[in-house]
């Protein structure tokens, strides 16, 4: 099954746009798992039984583990995900964007060494950077357009033959480059304006939308802008915001990270029609 097949399935399997992001934080682990050589992979392995059920993909950020030495670890967590809930699409969220020669090894890196369905790629140095993604066909690339950052707008506002050149990226991947059918694009839940404009520039190509909780993107702007016609098309990103949930009551924090992806989940929901 490729990417866009996947990610149709878990959209309708588990009823829900919510993508949960992995981005663990050592300081923020539970107390019990700072100090294990495997604390970042038990901890996030704890976070995808708990929510597997509630997410239509899983995002792990290569930086978080990369940073720690970790990427062992990260190896040991898309292993569980792959073996445990194969039926989830598994992003890997590297935002990587080189030349061909490199970009074909960044591509082993996650498709091979990461068995990811999906990686995060920038268009800035245009499609030869792009295209040795491809040699994967069943895997998706979803492509950097509108970020939630501000400081996205320094360059993706640039005029570009009279519209920004984020809508001029969002058609050149529709139009061009989405050779397999396997693209997407990454739009900030921070703008819902652009996301509604890159929706009608792209028709139901699929959306990965970070932004919402700890960034402060609201859930019923972002739904409504950027749905498709069947109430689908996105993975709306939920990072720290529930790997961090604080518990209540005799929670722990796995219990807490389920509690709030199910809020999001279901706040998600209630605009989806």
């Amino acid at each position: 099954m490729n990417f866009i097949d996947k990610l149709n399935a878990a959209w309708r399997s588990n009823d829900s746009l919510l993508c949960v992001g992995l981005d663990p934080d050592l300081e923020r682990l539970p107390e019990q798992m700072r100090d294990r050589p495997d604390g970042i992979a038990e901890f996030c392995k704890a976070i995808i039984d708990a929510t597997a059920d509630l997410a239509c993909a899983f995002k792990p950020q290569i930086a978080y583990f990369a940073a720690l030495g970790a990427e062992d670890q990260l190896e040991t967590v898309c292993h569980y995900l792959k073996q445990r809930y194969p039926h989830i699409p598994l992003i890997l969220d590297a935002k990587r964007g080189d030349i061909g020669a490199t970009a074909r090894q960044y591509a082993r890196e996650a498709f091979d060494r990461y068995g990811a369905d999906a990686v995060t790629v920038s268009p800035y140095m245009g499609f030869d950077s792009v295209e040795p993604y491809m040699e994967w066909p069943d895997r998706g690339v979803i492509v950097l357009c509108r970020t939630s950052n501000a400081g996205g707008s320094d360059l993706q506002f640039l005029d570009v033959g009279g519209r920004p050149l984020y809508q001029h990226v969002a058609q050149l991947v529709a139009d061009k480059w989405n050779r397999h059918g396997q693209c997407a694009l990454v739009v900030g839940a921070t703008f819902p304006q652009e996301l509604a404009q890159v929706r009608a520039l792209v028709g139901d190509m699929p959306l990965l939308v970070p932004g919402i909780g700890a960034q402060g993107g609201d859930i019923e702007a972002t739904v409504k802008s950027g749905r498709t016609a069947d109430g689908a098309g996105m993975m709306i990103n939920s990072s720290r915001a529930i790997l961090y949930a604080q518990p209540q009551g005799d929670e722990d924090f796995a219990a807490a990270a389920r509690r709030v992806a199910m809020e999001t989940r279901d706040a998600i929901n209630q605009y989806r029609a």
